[in-house]
């Protein structure tokens, strides 16, 4: 459910003069983490980026299973229940039932639920929000989820706050991530790389249309529906985005909620807010138009658009790019942009440099 998270971190520069800032994004996931390391054991004779995966047993189309809460028959086990549901709000668990753990991130908890009174299941995303960076996610998060109703744009139930934690009731996404398909089928066809890519652009030309630009887009933050070949795809995970004239990394306001809010995916991971940079906007509050410009720099390196990598005001035109990225993998079951050295790594974007290795087909 969107398990990883992204965050801004001290980064060396790049001594060639292609790139001058000292600030990236580093993913964190526990897939990524997964991935990688079976990367370094197999560099230098491992072309296909989830064939690795796959080689690893890591199949199917349906997301992990959860990570179910303990139900011991001792005292202790019930203990562990007790503690864990003690961070929740009483206000909370007065309505839901909490059924199981799906995820972490950053600064969250997520939880599939079912209502006490209809038994529909949700997802809850518990948000810490005392830290600063944690409720500039919660934030960001938030805004969005409140300004959306979409097909292909996951949606916010409820909200509880209190002053330490933000709840976030959401539908509940059982699909798996887009992510996890690709790993299962290696690359997708033509036919259903297209159809993927339909909803996916359906969801964000959406959200462009509203001011909000998501600059996190990649295969872990767009969720299956449900585990059926026709599930609808769900755009998921705000943290790092922007709406209106509103960048969260820096100081420009401009239609935000000014409350914690969540990082509200259905699942668990967090955007770390970008650090450092206004935004510039000439779009005064959002609201269809698409003109206006941001400098954070944010984002999941390998998803990038050039003029993020760059430095320079940018516009949603960077979740385009990264649309891009999602093609090429889909298609290929490979990275297009991928480098152990973050400098290599960003000479490649800007150069537009990569090998296609994957096989396309229509059927």
């Amino acid at each position: 459910m969107g398990c990883g998270s992204s965050k801004v971190l001290p980064e060396p520069s790049v001594k060639n003069g292609y790139v001058s800032f000292v600030k990236s994004v580093v993913c964190y996931s526990h897939k990524r983490k997964e991935l990688d390391n079976e990367l370094q054991k197999c560099k230098g004779k491992q072309k296909d980026l989830w064939s690795v995966v796959q080689s690893s047993g890591c199949t199917g189309t349906q997301a992990p299973s959860s990570i179910q809460l303990p139900t011991g028959q001792d005292g202790q086990g019930h203990n562990k229940v007790a503690k864990y549901k003690a961070k929740f709000d009483p206000r909370v668990t007065a309505r839901y039932d909490i059924k199981a753990l799906i995820g972490r991130g950053s600064f969250s908890r997520v939880v599939r639920v079912e209502h006490r009174a209809t038994r529909q299941p949700f997802a809850i995303k518990m948000m810490e929000v005392e830290a600063r960076e944690g409720r500039e996610v919660c934030d960001s998060e938030l805004g969005v989820l409140r300004r959306v109703s979409h097909l292909n744009v996951v949606q916010l139930v409820e909200v509880f706050q209190s002053p330490q934690r933000v709840y976030m009731v959401l539908e509940l996404a059982t699909g798996g991530e887009l992510f996890d398909r690709v790993i299962a089928k290696g690359h997708f066809t033509e036919r259903d790389a297209t159809r993927a890519l339909q909803m996916a652009l359906a969801g964000v030309g959406y959200l462009h249309s509203l001011g909000i630009t998501h600059r996190d887009l990649k295969p872990e933050n767009l969720l299956y529906y449900h585990p059926g070949a026709d599930s609808r795809l769900l755009v998921t995970d705000f943290g790092l985005a922007s709406f209106g004239n509103r960048d969260p990394g820096g100081g420009e306001g401009g239609g935000g909620d000014g409350v914690g809010g969540g990082n509200g995916d259905g699942g668990s991971g967090d955007g770390g807010g970008g650090v450092g940079d206004s935004g510039v906007g000439r779009d005064g509050g959002g609201g269809g138009r698409r003109d206006w410009s941001m400098r954070t720099t944010c984002g999941t390196p390998e998803y990038m658009a050039p003029e993020v990598v760059l430095r320079r005001p940018y516009s949603c035109q960077v979740d385009m790019w990264a649309l891009g990225v999602i093609a090429y993998i889909l298609l290929s079951g490979s990275m297009p942009f991928e480098d152990d050295s973050r400098p290599r790594l960003y000479r490649d974007i800007l150069r537009g440099r990569y090998s296609f290795h994957g096989e396309v087909s229509c059927c």
